[in-house]
């Protein structure tokens, strides 16, 4: 049961057939009770739909490129099981991740290893099994070389990571002086070190400044070559939105959002919220992307990235989740505060990562009543976990909810796969990580679930 209208402003999630059917039946209450606590159920056929569409984009505009899936969107194992299985890559920044993607059936060369500062153990591990690392500082790039010049097992595969003009107070990447530094030392690192190109990571999801570092760097790959690199490939990284909500509600909450519609007069900055509705999203964003002109070119990315035999990698993490899962809470709790309930729920604000971040998590929860009878109107309601912290909310806002909510009801927050899950979940109180549910949808009949096979 979503949440209803009235005068507090609704944001509900797109219709989604997959999650639709599972909130429909019998299985969220049934493993509810089995597990006694919170849970998180993931729908693995949204990755693959999602991949796919991804893979067709870059198909479309004639565009060679490559896909890895970033790992720290979701802990799931599922997910990289689809990636291996899609033609995907997995983007990791740990030894531990990295050895999750193998072990889950990635190969080697189809990992790229991202994140500063690298430690020596997971940069030989890289080496070892042939992963692309992008290479973050040019201490990195020295500690690689020494690396790859003692084993001597094959090269070290390595992209030189920009510091984005745009944002020049990031902690990541180099400079342009750096860059040429690490270029001429992979010059003359010889066949120790095997320079396959440039990457980037820019905050935000506006495309022009993405086309734009994109060209440079293709820019960049062509002057390397000069020098007898090999300079074939661009890593542009993620940061592809996705749409959780319509266009008009996503408006008109902006518009009319304000602190009496949270609990206890909670503000947030709205430029804090995620944009929760994009014109262009997930694969659509991509598609955008390569048909953007770049500032000073008179062609399209994607023409400049053919032209120049560049071939374009990404790591998306949230736009390959949409739709992928949801979390679900069971209410242990309801109070009556003034014009509105304050409800307090089996889980934490921890599984659901915008709130650690001063923002929250915006899409409505879907109620699912206990009993039948449930009383039907309009009742706003904020929810608050089992913890004793009085931040510990999961939803500030007063959602308006079609049916009076009580103990023992199911909340279920929709699409939660892209970095809500697990990005900060904490065994806070002794409380047990919430389990991840894989559910399948092959025998159409019912759906079957099972673990996640996740190895830790």
């Amino acid at each position: 049961m979503t949440a209803g209208t009235g005068p507090w402003p609704a944001l509900p999630s797109l219709p989604d057939p997959a999650t639709e059917a599972v909130l429909a039946g019998p299985l969220l209450p049934e493993l509810a009770h089995a597990f006694g606590g919170p849970f998180h159920f993931l729908l693995p056929d949204a990755f693959d739909t999602n991949l796919r569409a991804m893979q067709d984009a870059l198909t479309s505009a004639g565009v060679d490129g490559f896909v890895y899936f970033a790992k720290k969107a979701n802990k799931a194992a599922v997910f990289v099981e689809r990636a291996a299985a899609g033609g995907a890559g997995v983007d990791v920044a740990s030894a531990g991740e990295l050895r999750e993607a193998l072990g889950h059936g990635v190969r080697g060369e189809h990992l790229v290893v991202t994140g500063p500062a690298k430690d020596t153990a997971l940069l030989r591990l890289a080496v070892q099994q042939g992963a692309l690392i992008a290479v973050d500082a040019l201490d990195e790039l020295d500690a690689l070389l020494g690396i790859a010049l003692t084993g001597r097992v094959r090269p070290a595969r390595v992209l030189l990571r920009c510091l984005p003009p745009q944002q020049p107070h990031s902690r990541f990447g180099m400079t342009e002086a750096e860059l040429a530094t690490a270029t001429d030392r992979c010059v003359q690192a010889g066949d120790a070190i095997r320079m396959e190109g440039f990457s980037f990571h820019l905050s935000g999801y506006a495309l022009q400044p993405r086309a734009d570092l994109a060209a440079h760097l293709t820019d960049l790959c062509l002057k390397a070559r000069t020098q007898g690199l090999e300079a074939s490939r661009i890593s542009i990284g993620g940061g592809l939105p996705i749409s959780y909500t319509d266009a008009d509600s996503w408006h008109t909450f902006l518009t009319r959002h304000h602190s009496r519609h949270y609990h206890a007069g909670k503000t947030f900055r709205t430029g804090d919220f995620y944009p929760y509705h994009s014109p262009n999203a997930g694969p659509r964003a991509l598609a955008a992307l390569l048909t953007t002109h770049p500032e000073g070119h008179g062609r399209p990315l994607a023409d400049l990235l053919k032209d120049a035999g560049v071939i374009l990698l990404l790591e998306p993490g949230r736009a390959l989740l949409d739709r992928a899962g949801a979390t679900v809470v069971r209410v242990q709790g309801v109070k009556d505060r003034d014009g509105y309930q304050l409800l307090t729920v089996d889980g934490t604000s921890l599984s659901l990562s915008e709130q650690w971040f001063n923002s929250e998590y915006l899409p409505d929860p879907h109620l699912l009543p206990r009993e039948p009878d449930s009383p039907a109107g309009l009742f706003p309601a904020s929810v608050g976990a089992a913890t004793c912290l009085e931040s510990d909310m999961l939803t500030w806002r007063k959602v308006g909810f079609a049916r009076r909510p009580r103990t023992g009801d199911l909340l279920v927050y929709p699409n939660t796969a892209g970095y809500q899950m697990d990005s900060n979940e904490s065994p806070f109180h002794d409380l047990a990580l919430p389990p991840k549910v894989v559910i399948d949808h092959t025998d159409r009949r019912r759906p079957r679930w099972r673990l996640d096979r996740h190895f830790t």
